[in-house]
């Protein structure tokens, strides 16, 4: 799999742009704040429908304009796909597929698939456990798109709750039996999607750990060895991923922690509450980890994501965004030669020097506003 071109109006500093991409290596190159990560970031925004430098939409579409478009042309085993996706911030977004309308964008997920490590991902190590969630839950979507469905239906139910939950808490006496019956209905919808997700996030770990320990291993020698544990907000108690079970494991808690919930007007219970913690030797990395320990875990846990969607069947295109100069000689040496067999690989970098020699391949150099072919 790997986009052969990327076709941007008025996303982020780019009115218009057109860039030819190639199998292999290419690098963007030029002065930062030049609009480098803007490239990337839109290949991203089209394989995952998110950004992972903006929260919302709004940023992504340059100041004055309406609407941004990205379009994106996809060749996997030598067929070819126009992926195009019209970012309407505050309204909704629209999709099309060699120029078909499509009813839900999230229905073309999957059509591309990108890892993408940049220097936010520091906050995977370092940041709150909603960094480390939507990591997990993020890569579930990509190998498998129609969890975008079961987030969103547990969102909706966890949204319901807690507006039930906070009016109770507001007015500060004891809910009704209609509130509590209403209550009953969304903690049986919390439950039954939030033991679809757990499972799936189980199974993930259970995936990931050995790959991020060989990842680790492999750019980092000699260190304390990398571990994933899955922590889960129902406490210690034995999980499985048999989804019926969870979902019974899922309701008794809610039930244990109504009280509080209702006094606290906040669920307390599920998957939103969970926490992947990462392990560095006997230590948690969070806390612990050095600078260079961290972006060695950042890095692993995405080379860990990688293999995990190239083992399903596809090379997805690996996006490694301003990560070389942060890295000391041997890091950099070593991820090169980790990254470059890959089908595509799309690096930005502030200056030639950045890019390691490994990886040799097409350049483009990016500078007020052009996109210009080396």
């Amino acid at each position: 799999m790997h986009v052969a071109h990327l076709s941007l109006q008025d996303f982020r500093s780019y009115a218009t742009a057109e860039v030819a991409l190639e199998p292999g290596v290419t690098a963007f190159v030029g002065p930062n704040g030049q609009g480098k990560t803007n490239l990337v970031e839109a290949i991203g925004y089209v394989a995952s429908h998110g950004s992972h430098r903006a929260a919302t939409d709004a940023p992504l579409v340059r100041h004055g304009a309406p609407r941004a478009i990205v379009r994106a042309g996809v060749v996997k085993d030598d067929r070819k796909a126009l992926i195009e996706l019209e970012i309407n911030p505050g309204k909704a977004n629209r999709a099309r597929l060699n120029r078909s309308p499509i009813p839900r964008p999230r229905e073309i997920l999957g059509m591309l698939r990108t890892v993408l490590f940049a220097p936010e991902d520091l906050a995977l190590v370092k940041g709150d456990p909603g960094e480390r969630r939507r990591f997990m839950d993020e890569l579930l979507t990509a190998r498998a798109p129609r969890f975008a469905g079961v987030r969103s239906d547990y969102d909706r139910a966890l949204k319901q709750r807690n507006a039930l939950l906070k009016s109770a808490a507001a007015h500060r006496r004891s809910p009704g039996p209609e509130v509590l019956a209403t209550l009953d209905v969304w903690d049986s919808h919390l439950a039954r999607t939030g033991a679809e997700l757990l499972a799936a996030r189980l199974e993930l770990v259970g995936a990931l750990r050995p790959l991020v320990a060989r990842a680790y291993a492999a750019l980092a020698p000699g260190s304390d060895a990398a571990d994933l544990i899955y922590r889960s907000s129902l406490g210690e108690v034995e999980l499985s991923t048999d989804r019926a079970k969870l979902a019974e494991q899922l309701l008794a808690g809610v039930a244990n922690a109504r009280r509080q919930e209702l006094e606290r007007g906040v669920s307390l219970i599920g998957p939103h509450r969970d926490e992947l913690v990462l392990r560095l030797g006997e230590l948690p990395a969070r806390g612990y980890a050095s600078h260079g320990e961290s972006w060695s875990f950042a890095l692993g846990l995405r080379l860990a994501a990688f293999d995990l969607l190239r083992a399903d069947g596809d090379d997805p295109v690996l996006i490694l965004d301003d990560v070389f100069a942060e890295l000391d000689t041997g890091r950099r040496s070593r991820l090169a030669e980790m990254v470059a067999p890959a089908e595509q690989v799309l690096i930005t970098a502030a200056v030639p020097a950045d890019v390691p020699a490994e990886l040799t391949g097409g350049s483009y150099t990016v500078a007020d506003g052009l996109v210009t072919r080396e």
